[in-house]
């Protein structure tokens, strides 16, 4: 099986880091080195910013 596309590119991902303050360790140890609760936070703030696009589109 293939290797599925990611979903949020990867200056989202680095935009993220930095506003959840694991940035400095990214640049350090790459992706492998960032924690389990590091990246569940990446993913649950990517999807709150995306509910929260989704409900301005609707608005309008």
């Amino acid at each position: 099986m293939g290797r599925r596309r990611g979903v949020m590119s990867e200056q989202f991902k680095y935009e993220l880091a930095k506003d959840l303050g694991f940035y400095p360790t990214l640049e350090r140890e790459g992706w492998g080195g960032i924690t389990t609760r590091d990246a569940g936070n990446m993913v649950k703030r990517a999807i709150e910013i995306a509910e929260a696009s989704l409900t301005a589109r609707e608005r309008t």
